[in-house]
This record gives structure tokens, sequence and C-alpha cells, in this order.
């Protein structure tokens, strides 16, 4: 039985045709059972759910806007649903005022987003969710894009769908977008160029307050680093490196992506291992699995950590790739490394760039030998130069303790103008 069907499914993923009328007969349905919904349900003014990397996580700035209203909205009589994939790892939420926690594609989800005013969500979603007249869809996105997204993608690199059926469903996406959460105008820019908006739906759907998931990253940042470290149960005496790379769009596989790690990790022990220890954080798309227990004295693995900016206060330097952790984490102020060991394969097969690689805040290293000697010569370095402040200016300028109560006021004053 189980070889049929992944038989079935490699027919599927092979065939263009076929597998877009599978997809097709998904969505229908999902559609028509939304729509059945929406039909015979209300809107409830005071209601938002949350939905992060569709249901895999808590985290993010739906999570900072939640947490943010928690101190305030919560006690004006406010209810709050959560989308999880594994709903029972987080009914701890629950224990929260006005909080539920529903599974995704249940009966309970469709329902959620059928009556809540607000939907705060920070990636792609079912494409049946649409809202209706007087509910307002927030996108908050997942940081700015460094890898070209969407409608703004020019090469056939993904191995799943088409340059033209990813371009149709981000322009239906930003369609149905209420707005768009904006921590620049750099971003504004290319998020709206990426989603296909008009000029006009740019000028209506774009607000610029600043990323909420970042406030986190000001005030005592040697309390929060202390404190981050004790929870991840990390070495004292010791350095710590970050490693978040993304994904390739042209290493999916079956049931998620593959992912060719660009260097040895049994000679990073050796050769880093007295100095450093690594936080190993793969993109929720990577399946592949990667053995660390050989290393666990040295490398910890925090792909399933739900709060990135614990692991980002933890650290002393990030290394990554073509990810927008970079951005995030400009804010802390300390260096960052980019590992672009197939930076040609990315640029001209699989995404391109939004920046020139000269932009970037940190040094490019292409093989494991510039790596390491990067990581060596960090120590009791000031990288925080001219080239780090034109490049926080520029992307994280909105940036701050609390944005996330402004994009929550911002928000709830919604309900004072027209959707």
């Amino acid at each position: 039985m189980a070889k049929g069907k992944d038989l079935l499914l490699s027919i599927i993923n092979r065939n263009s045709f076929v597998r877009r009328a599978a997809k097709g007969s998904v969505r229908t349905l999902w559609r028509l059972r939304y729509m059945l919904v929406r039909s015979v349900t209300r809107t409830q003014e005071n209601l938002l759910v949350f939905e992060v990397y569709q249901g895999r996580q808590y985290t993010c700035s739906p999570r900072a806007i939640y947490e943010e209203m928690q101190k305030k909205e919560a006690a004006e009589g406010f209810q709050f649903i959560w989308v999880f994939r594994n709903p029972e790892n987080y009914r701890w939420l629950e224990k929260n005022p006005g909080t539920k926690v529903v599974k995704l594609g249940t009966g309970a989800y469709y329902r959620a987003f059928a009556r809540a005013k607000y939907w705060v969500v920070n990636s792609r979603t079912r494409h049946c969710l649409v809202p209706g007249k007087g509910q307002c869809f927030l996108q908050t996105w997942h940081g700015t894009p460094l890898k070209r997204l969407g409608c703004d993608i020019e090469v056939e690199g993904n191995n799943v769908v088409s340059q033209k059926e990813m371009k149709a469903d981000y322009r239906k996406e930003g369609k149905r977008v209420t707005y768009f959460l904006s921590p620049s105008s750099f971003y504004s820019d290319k998020i709206s160029s990426a989603f296909g908006l008009s000029r006009e739906e740019k000028r209506k759907k774009l607000i610029e307050l600043g990323y909420p998931r970042n406030d986190a990253l000001f005030g005592d940042i040697e309390e929060k680093q202390r404190k981050a470290r004790t929870k991840l149960g990390l070495p004292k005496g010791k350095r710590v490196i970050l490693y978040a790379p993304t994904f390739r769009d042209n290493q999916h596989r079956k049931n998620g992506c593959g992912f060719t790690l660009g260097f040895d990790l049994e000679r990073f022990v050796q050769e880093l291992g007295e100095e450093y220890v690594m936080l190993f954080r793969t993109h929720y798309f990577v399946t592949e699995q990667i053995d660390l227990k050989p290393f666990r004295e040295n490398i910890f693995d925090v792909t399933d950590w739900d709060d990135i900016n614990e692991l980002y206060l933890a650290s002393d330097v990030l290394v990554t790739d073509y990810s927008s952790v970079f951005f995030d984490y400009a804010n802390l102020k300390r260096p960052v490394l980019f590992f672009m060991y197939d930076m040609e394969e990315y640029q001209s097969h699989i995404r391109d760039f939004y920046l020139d690689p000269k932009e970037l805040p940190g040094p490019v290293v292409r093989t494991e030998e510039e790596l390491y000697e990067a990581l060596r010569r960090l120590p009791g370095q000031d990288v925080y130069d001219e080239r780090y402040r034109r490049f926080h200016e520029k992307y994280n300028y909105l940036d701050g303790p609390d944005t996330s109560r402004k994009v929550a006021d911002w928000m709830l004053n919604v309900r004072k103008r027209e959707i």
C-alpha cells in the first residue's frame, strides 16, 4: 500500500499536468469547505487568528503582536486563536486570557478564519482563505528578502512549480491580502513587486511600521544573552555560532527539501571545537535529516526551536547564506558571515538576489577554508564599521523596542476605517 502511494506521488510530482490537476482538486475542496462555513458565520469584531509558517511554530511577528496584546487587549475582552499542525504541543497557550488553539485544516480552523476580524499571518496560507467584507488580512511575512520572491524570479530553478505557476500564485496572494506590514521602504518596493501589486495597491496595502518580531533584540542585551544561553543549555566559556541557511528550490523532494551542507561537521569540530559551539538551524522546508548526534557537545540542533530571537541573542556571530535572517540580526550589531559556496548557481539558476552581494554587511566566504579563517579572525575584532552602519540605517531604521505596540494600535484602528 505504501509503495503504491509513493508511486502515485512520484507520478504527480513528475507530471506537471497531473500535479496541477491534483493540486487544483484539493484547493477546490478547501475553497468549497471554507465558502460554506463563511456563508453561515458572522464576523466577530474582537477576534484575531494567528498563523505562522503554515502552523509549524509559535514565533515571528504574529507572536510578538499577540504577546503585546496580552498585556492590554486581553483584559478588554479580545479573543485570540492560534493555528498549529500539532496543537497538542501548544495547549499551554490556552492558559493565556481569551486564547484558543486549533488544528490546521479542521472545521475549527475554517471557522476561526471565517469568524475573525483580523488575520495575522507570516507566510503563504491556504488559497481558499479569502477575507470577506470587514475582515483584515495582515501579512507580516517573515523577513526582508535577499533572494528574489514570486513575480521577481526570472529563472526556472524550482523543481516543483514553474515560473508561470509561481507568479500566478503570488499575484493571487497579493490580491487577497488586505495589508502588508513593512520594516523599510526597500522592503515595500520588493514585496509589492514580488506579489505583483499595482502602484495603487502598493500605496494602499503597504504599512511601514517596522518588524514586531525584532522588539526582543533591544533593551538589556547582555542579560537576555545570558538567559538565552542558560535556556539552551550551552557550555560556558565558548563563543557561539548561529548557522541558519535557507533552502534550495532545486532540491525539493517528495515531502520537503534536501540540503547540501557545504562543509564537513567533523572538520568543523576539529578546527574550531575548542573555541566555538554551533547552533544549527535549517529552514523549515528542509526535511532531510543531518545526523548531529556524533557532535552533540559542539553542535546543537535548534531547527525546531520556536523563538529564533533567543538564538540570535545567544550567539556571538551569525553564519548564513541567502536567508533573510541577517537583516534582523543586524539590530544586534554583531558580525555576520555569508557562506555562499554555491553563489553562481543560486544567482543564475535558482533565485538571484535583490541586493548586490557587495552591499551585504559582512564578508562573503566561498570555501570551507575561508569560513574557518574568517571565524578565527573574529574574536576581538570591531566589525561594526561604516558598512554595517549604512546597512542598518537603510534596512532596519524602523525597528525598535515598541514596534509590536505600534502595529497593534494601528491594526485595531482599522475598525474605524472601511476595509
